[in-house]
Formats: C-alpha cells, structure tokens, sequence
C-alpha cells in the first residue's frame, strides 16, 4: 500500500493517536491489568479478519498501541520501508472506537519515541557492524536505518557527513514527541542546565545540548 504524507497524516485529525519517528502511536489509559486485556481482547478480534495487527504494550494503568505497515511503499516508486498506510489509519479509527466502548480515555501527550543518530561518512563501512550488533543481522539495515521489528532496541540511523579527522559529533538522540508537549519540554530542559543549539527548523526539530554539549533533538511530525 501507498505510505501516507505527513500531511495525509494531519488531515486524517486521528484525536486519539500521534505521528511520531515511525508508525502511529496512542496511548489508552486503563484501571486494571484485566481492563487493558479486556482492550487488546477486542483489538484482536477487529483485526482477526484483516490480518493487519498492531504491535501493543500493557503496563501500570496504560496501554501503548503503534500502528505501522511493514509492506508501506512511497507513492510512484517501487522503494519501501515501514511506514503509515490508509490501513493504519482505519484501524487507528476503529481501535478509538473500541477504547471509547470501554470506557477508556487516551492520553496522546504520553506517547514518546527515541531514535538514536549516529554520524558517519561511510555507511557501507559501519552499517553491518551496527545491524549486527543491534539485531543479530549484519543485512538488517535499510538505506540509512537499523530497525529491530520486534522492538527489543531503539532504531539506529545514520546521519551522512564527510570525513572528518576530529569528529564534531558522532551519537546523538532524537526524541520524538507529541507538538504540544515540546514547549514544556524545553522549558524544563533549560531549568536544568540545558540549552538551544538550534531551532531554526523548529517545530520540526530543535536542538538542545546538556551542559558538556552533548546533544539530543526533539522532534515532531510538524512542518515535514
């Protein structure tokens, strides 16, 4: 199926759900560990026939949900990678609904995804290296990524630059969040000792530095 645009993405208004480095996510409040089996009990059975199944995680009074499709692929070329479909967008509808029927309320503002950059001149070189390490398979990167599909670590990317004698930075993290938590998250990374490297691609991304300078980028779906 064709990947969806982030634009696609906004317009479908998904109150409930939030774009982030990949798929969508959504997180449901819930006041039982049976409360949260009862939920992915009926998110089951709605998928049962299509055969497209969420990846969901039960903890302390919430249930986590990412919707992603492994077989996306970018419209008008034959190249894909996981991404969001229209399939991810109606089961995201249909699982909104299922947790209204509950009783249960999300929380989006809750939802958080960390990528990890890695700066390198020589992918070719380095790739393997880390898909192997990460996931136990040296051809387990695609393109520019490491991705575990089962989600046992975060996904590594790598970040082209040119060969430098003296690395300027090498890992970096990324911090995907929700648009109208990142003001917030500034704020008290600034209280904090932090600062702005940059911003000027905000609200895409902004770049902050703890007080050694090293970096993280918090980043949204926003103006991409």
């Amino acid at each position: 199926m064709d990947m969806l645009s982030w634009q696609a993405i906004r317009d479908a208004q998904l109150d409930d759900w939030r774009k982030l480095a990949e798929g969508l996510h959504a997180r449901f409040l819930i006041g039982s560990f049976a409360d949260g089996a009862r939920f992915v009990g009926a998110v089951g059975e709605a998928c049962a026939a299509g055969g497209h199944a969420p990846e969901v995680r039960l903890g302390n009074g919430f249930a986590d949900v990412r919707l992603l499709s492994d077989d996306a692929v970018e419209p008008g070329t034959d190249e894909g990678y996981p991404s969001v479909t229209q399939r991810d967008v109606d089961l995201a509808r249909r699982i909104s609904s299922i947790a209204q029927s509950l009783g249960l309320s999300a929380d989006p503002s809750a939802v958080a995804q960390v990528e990890l950059g890695l700066d390198t001149a020589d992918l070719a070189a380095v790739g393997p290296f880390w898909a192997a390490v990460l996931t136990g398979d040296a051809g387990a990167y695609d393109r520019i990524d490491v991705c575990d599909p089962t989600g046992r670590v975060m996904n590594l990317w790598f970040q082209r630059t040119d060969a430098h004698e003296t690395p300027r930075q090498r890992f970096h993290l990324d911090l995907w969040l929700p648009p109208e938590v990142v003001p917030a998250r500034i704020e008290a990374a600034l209280a904090a000792g932090g600062s702005v490297v940059a911003d000027d691609e905000a609200p895409s991304f902004t770049v902050l530095a703890d007080p050694e300078g090293n970096k993280v980028c918090l980043c949204t779906y926003l103006d991409r």
